[in-house]
This record gives structure tokens, sequence and C-alpha cells, in this order.
């Protein structure tokens, strides 16, 4: 049997090797009793891992690690065989330590540096297995995390809130998301949209997977209506897409969930989500095969917002919206589904407007169709791209005759 490595979080920064007695700096960065005091030895006045300069050279002893540390050495000790220190002393019980997790969490007077401490194991923790989930949600800790996320002051430190919201994704597949209905408070949106705006990108990130996961969920589809309805949440939401930044994945994911509801769809448009998915179309038209899906998801939402008439109205006033989605019916390789939204929302446009017909002949859409009805796409595709076809040759053939 293949031995489990150390967690990194159980692992000393100085030696690399598992924690014998964590303790605590000033810097919130935890070291082995034995390394951090040689490294003070010898004189060094920073923190090993931050290379901040400690005015204060004292440490703290971390219990609620060291509880951590001695549960995984009893859970694996084939990993640990051969260590010439080890912990003896035994764990009480795995309640204990949620326990003591929990009320550092909630306890006000608990200081950033514990909560940091407290926020690192739990996300650890979270994502053992789905055993280890069931355990953290009885003792309450999946509520305590969205009460750290929407209470804690951002810019006190970014990283609670990053961990905060690594636990709550960790757990929300066991939970069932219901406590995120605690979103509905208007404070708690408030926040929302300010950590959309203000956190860094890897918050925003996290966010935006959040969105993702309550949209897909019936138990908060009521709170996904709310959402959709929350114009500067879709306007944050837009810019974010539009911005070509490294959460770009994140933000198409959250804004075609949030549209997956046909109630939210008149709010996405009016506050420019179709501008935002024909941006990133366009943009990802030469991306690697590994982004196809991606893709393919925005084409289709942009196919349901085509649906309302509000939406054709849009795309009738965007330069290259029907450019970019003839581009995207026969595309190498070839990606079935995409064309077929391709050419399902080139259908709505082109069936009762007939500047969109012009303009998707004029962008070269008859030869995209016919390069599709003869590749190894689907039949809805090819059924899709027939009937566009059959409307667009009467247009073609009274342009031609007017030559």
């Amino acid at each position: 049997m293949q031995m489990m490595s150390v967690p990194e979080l159980l692992r000393c920064p100085i030696s690399l090797d598992l924690f014998n007695d964590p303790v605590t700096l000033s810097t919130g960065q935890t070291y082995d009793r034995a390394s951090i005091e040689k490294w003070l030895a010898y004189g060094n006045l920073t923190c090993p891992v931050t290379m901040q300069r400690l005015h204060d050279t004292s440490f703290v002893p971390n219990h609620t690690l060291r509880h951590l540390i001695e549960h995984w050495v009893l859970a694996n000790p084939a990993t640990v065989f051969g260590h010439s220190s080890m912990f003896t002393a035994p764990i009480k019980s795995t309640d204990v330590t949620l326990s003591t997790l929990k009320h550092n969490l909630q306890f006000r007077e608990s200081t950033t540096m514990t909560k940091l401490e407290t926020l690192r194991i739990i996300k650890l923790l979270s994502s053992e297995s789905s055993a280890r989930q069931a355990s953290l949600i009885r003792e309450g800790l999946f509520e305590l995390l969205l009460q750290v996320l929407f209470q804690f002051p951002v810019a006190d430190n970014a990283e609670v809130i990053e961990l905060a919201l690594d636990g709550i994704l960790n757990l929300s597949p066991s939970k069932g998301l219901e406590s995120l209905n605690m979103l509905r408070n208007e404070s708690n949106l408030v926040q929302l949209v300010f950590l959309l705006e203000q956190g860094n990108s890897r918050v925003k990130a996290r966010l935006c997977y959040l969105l993702e996961a309550i949209a897909s969920c019936s138990l908060t589809h009521e709170l996904c209506l709310i959402l959709g309805r929350r114009e500067r949440l879709l306007q944050v939401l837009v810019s974010l897409l539009l911005d070509k930044s490294d959460i770009r994945e994140a933000t198409l994911k959250a804004i075609c969930s949030l549209c997956s509801l046909e109630a939210n769809r008149s709010t996405a448009i009016r506050e420019g989500a179709m501008d935002g998915l024909v941006a990133y179309m366009s943009s990802a038209m030469c991306a690697s095969r590994s982004r196809n899906r991606n893709v393919r998801l925005a084409v289709g939402t942009l196919e349901q917002l085509l649906a309302l008439g509000v939406g054709k109205r849009r795309m009738s006033k965007m330069e290259n919206g029907i450019m970019v989605l003839v581009k995207m019916v026969f595309r190498v390789p070839c990606d079935q589904r995409g064309s077929e939204h391709a050419v399902g929302a080139l259908l709505l446009l082109c069936s009762d407007s007939e500047k969109a017909r012009t303009d998707a002949i004029n962008a070269g859409v008859l030869t995209q169709l016919l390069l599709l009805l003869q590749s190894q796409s689907g039949e809805q595709a090819k059924s899709k791209a027939r009937a566009l076809l059959k409307l667009l040759r009467a247009k073609w053939a009274k342009d031609q005759a007017g030559f």
C-alpha cells in the first residue's frame, strides 16, 4: 500500500519535516520549536517565511495544530513510522479538536492569527473525506465559515476571506447549500458584491465558484433569483468577464449559471451580459481545445438570451455579434454542441430580421453551414443548419438577382 505524504500544513517550513512541537511567531507563521530556536540562535531577526523583521522574537504554542497533528499521526501510522521524534500524548477525541476550531471562530477576542490557523486546519480537514465533511457540518462549522465570510473586515486580512471560502466550497456538496440562504439578508448581499469588487483575484474567483454552486442547487433556487435581480452584482460580473484576467473562466461560469434561470435573463441582458459573452467568445476563437467547454457554455447561454426580444434588440446593436456567431458555426476541431448553439442563435436572429440575414450572409455563414452539413456533426445541429440555410437561400438569391 502506498504511503500518504505528510500534508504541507503539518510540516515545518524550515525542516520540512512533520511538526514535533509547533509554535507560532508574531507574524502568524508556525514553525517547529527546535527549528525556529536554532534560526534565532544564529542571529536571524526575520521570519523565515515572510522575511518580516521581528520586533518581538517570542512565540506561543500552537495547541490547535498540535491536536490536529496528533489525530493525523494516529490515523496514518505507516506514514510517520521511523521518525526520530513523535507525539506521544494521545488525542482525546475528534470532537475536542472540532470544538476547539469552533471556539476559535466564535470567540470574538480570537486574534486574526488564531483565525488564520484555524481556517487553514478547516480547509485541510474539509478536503479529506465525506465523513470528515459531515463531522465538520454537524459541529456547525459551515455556518461559522459563512459568518466569517460576511462579517470579517476584508481590509484586515484577505487570507481569512480566502480560507473561509475554501472551506465553504469544500463543504458545499455535503451540506446541500441551504445555509447559504442567509445571503438573502441585505447586509450579506452588500458584502458579497463588495468582495467581488474589492477582493483580490483569488477571492473573486472563489466567489464566482460559489455563485455557480448556488445556481445549480434546488435548495437555493429563490436565492439565485434574488442574486439574478441584483443589478450591481451583474454589472461587476460583466466587468470581470470583459477584463482579460485569469479569472474570466470562473466569471463566465457564474454568469452562465445565473442565466440558467429564465427569470434572471432580462436583467442579465440589461446589465451587459451579452456583450461580455460575445467578447469572451471572440477572444477564445483561437483557444486550445481544453477551453472548448467554456466557449460552448458561452454560446449556449447566448442562444438562451436571444430567445428574448430584448436579447435580439441588444444583439442588433453589437458591431461584431453576428460575425462571432458565424465563426462559431464550424470550427476545427469540430465542437458539435457549440456549433448547434451557434446555428440556433443565428436562426433566432435571422428569423425576424432582414438586416441580421444580410449581416450573416456577408460574414460568410453560407460556407460555414455547408461545411457543417458535410461534417460528422450531430443530427440536431444539421437540422438547425438546414433550416437556417433555407431561410437565407431566398435572401441570397434575391441579392444575386439584383446585380
